[in-house]
């Protein structure tokens, strides 16, 4: 993740005075730390991977951050297993960073996890410039496009693509 991206996660993290984050792609715990810092002091971030490894260098991530260990909770698994299991209306920023051909299913999560007013960010959504590319792409890059079409369109949703790192996709829940 770039500093510019997770510059922007943090802003929008503070701007909406989140409590409530879920983060799909815990990685090694960078865009984590970003979104804990813009975060309420009171806020915990909900972190899924399918490498508990993973989790294990964002939980050291944390601590050595400052961050007391009740401020994340790590739950190892597939996205699309467990945020069926996460409260519905409960959050107010997901970010996903996950795989790139389950986008779709993670918006339609997302949504449902998202309070009204609240963010979804996708981040690395330019694909190092493949997604504007005519070539024939792979499916990730068709899925990618697919997404930004979907959230485009969407009546539900108010979006922006911030042109930060690979670009970072923002769409807001509308009430």
């Amino acid at each position: 993740m770039s500093p510019g991206t997770g510059a922007a996660l943090r802003l929008l993290a503070a701007t909406l005075d989140a409590k409530a984050v879920a983060e799909i792609g815990t990685g090694t715990g960078v865009s984590g730390t970003y979104l804990l810092q813009g975060m309420r002091p009171d806020g915990v971030l909900t972190t899924v991977d399918t490498e508990p490894e993973r989790q294990q260098f964002a939980r050291q991530a944390f601590r050595a951050a400052g961050f007391a260990g009740n401020r994340a909770r790590f739950i190892p698994g597939g996205a699309l297993d467990v945020l069926p299991r996460l409260a519905d209306g409960g959050y107010d920023l997901v970010f996903c960073d996950g795989d790139r051909l389950e986008c779709l299913d993670y918006l339609a999560e997302s949504l449902r996890l998202l309070r009204p007013g609240g963010l979804v960010c996708f981040e690395g959504v330019f694909a190092g410039g493949r997604t504007v590319d005519s070539a024939a792409q792979p499916a990730e890059v068709l899925r990618l496009r697919e997404l930004l079409r979907t959230v485009r369109e969407s009546q539900e949703l108010q979006s922006t693509l911030l042109p930060v790192g690979d670009g970072l996709l923002c769409a807001m829940r509308r009430g």
